[in-house]
């Protein structure tokens, strides 16, 4: 099982049960799997058909999924933007401001994260808001 987690906290997962289809094989669907090897450009086709994206984060050391989400918003994809995987609560704020609606992440790292720590990131002021607005 997994938890979703968006600005306002842990939430029921709409897209439960709804099958996501690689980018080598999408074929049309409600939701889209981007590898993070794949170019970004690659779904530009595929964006009135996808409801939503989902990136893969393999590894919490791997940053490339940050940089297609900031791509796909760049290029123009208005729907929903998924991360699942390896996300860790520190990086939570950055997800959100590359473009990610919210973050899948697994039940056993939602009982070590709950989700006070995950709206508190969500929440909180960045270093730079608080410094200039003094």
């Amino acid at each position: 099982m997994t938890q979703v987690i968006d600005r306002t906290g842990f939430i029921a997962d709409a897209w439960a049960g709804v099958e996501a289809a690689d980018l080598s094989e999408y074929a049309g669907g409600a939701v889209l799997l981007m590898p993070v090897d794949a170019a970004p450009e690659d779904a530009v086709a595929f964006f009135e058909a996808a409801q939503m994206i989902v990136i893969p984060f393999a590894s919490s050391a791997d940053g490339r999924g940050f940089s297609i989400a900031a791509a796909l918003r760049g290029l123009g994809y208005r729907g929903h933007l998924r991360a699942r995987g390896h996300v860790l609560v520190d990086q939570f704020r950055a997800a959100l401001r590359q473009g990610f609606d919210d973050v899948e992440i697994s039940d056993e790292q939602a009982a070590r994260n709950p989700e006070a720590q995950w709206r508190t990131v969500a929440l909180d002021l960045s270093y730079q808001s608080r410094l200039f607005a003094a």
